[in-house]
């Protein structure tokens, strides 16, 4: 079995979910989309098809940046479409799950506040999807198109979502503690504090939460490999 990752910086790595895949016997490609001090790509997207997952990961930018990422967000849309199009199981996250909404004819905006920290979130689907505490870090939010299945939220935005064999998750069940603080040492200062969250409030959350944010993501990425990707 082959899983395509979709990385578009190179800090943001696949973390917790990059290692399941692997323990559930998938070989992994990475596709690396922006090199560092650089938001521009030119290089041709792999084809969905000849893999059995797609992931695309987290980004800084948001989808309607056009100005900024212009040169390969239409091209990175187009593969989800086809993926989804195909039947290739697609499960993105944060801004994969942002860039799946657009391929799914919905729409992406700036939400009227940032979550950056732990949150509790209603679902839909406790047992697999659970209600919480996830690490979440995001300013934008998914207007899901007609049809598209909401699977969990908040009062700010969709969390979860689901069409056949696509699902997406605002929230970063991948996050691992080292991941997120080499995130959290790249910020200029103030910027977390500038969001509503601080350096410290984030890191303390996975002493506290992380063994249990980690045994629910394990929890979901089953769930979706052996029912939404079997469906």
């Amino acid at each position: 079995m082959h899983a395509l990752v979709v990385q578009h910086e190179p800090d943001g790595p696949s973390g917790l979910i990059g290692e399941h895949l692997v323990a559930r016997g998938y070989e992994t490609v990475v596709h690396v989309v922006l090199t560092p001090g650089s938001a521009e790509n030119h290089l041709p997207y792999p084809d969905p098809t000849g893999f059995d997952l797609v992931v695309p990961l987290g980004s800084v930018h948001g989808v309607y940046e056009r100005d900024v990422i212009g040169t390969w967000i239409d091209r990175e849309i187009a593969m989800l479409q086809q993926a989804h199009d195909s039947g290739v199981p697609v499960f993105g996250i944060c801004f994969g799950a942002q860039a799946m909404t657009v391929a799914l004819g919905g729409t992406v905006e700036k939400a009227p506040a940032s979550e950056v920290g732990w949150y509790e979130y209603e679902s839909d689907l406790p047992d697999v999807i659970a209600p919480g505490p996830w690490f979440t870090w995001h300013g934008d939010r998914c207007l899901l198109p007609d049809g598209v299945q909401e699977l969990a939220r908040n009062e700010l935005c969709t969390q979860a979502f689901r069409l056949g064999r696509t699902m997406g998750v605002q929230f970063h069940p991948e996050a691992t503690e080292a991941l997120v603080g080499d995130w959290v040492a790249a910020c200029p200062p103030g910027y977390v504090a500038s969001l509503g969250a601080t350096p410290e409030a984030v890191m303390d959350g996975f002493r506290r939460n992380g063994a249990v944010a980690e045994q629910q993501a394990i929890r979901l990425f089953d769930w979706f490999l052996d029912e939404v990707a079997s469906s």
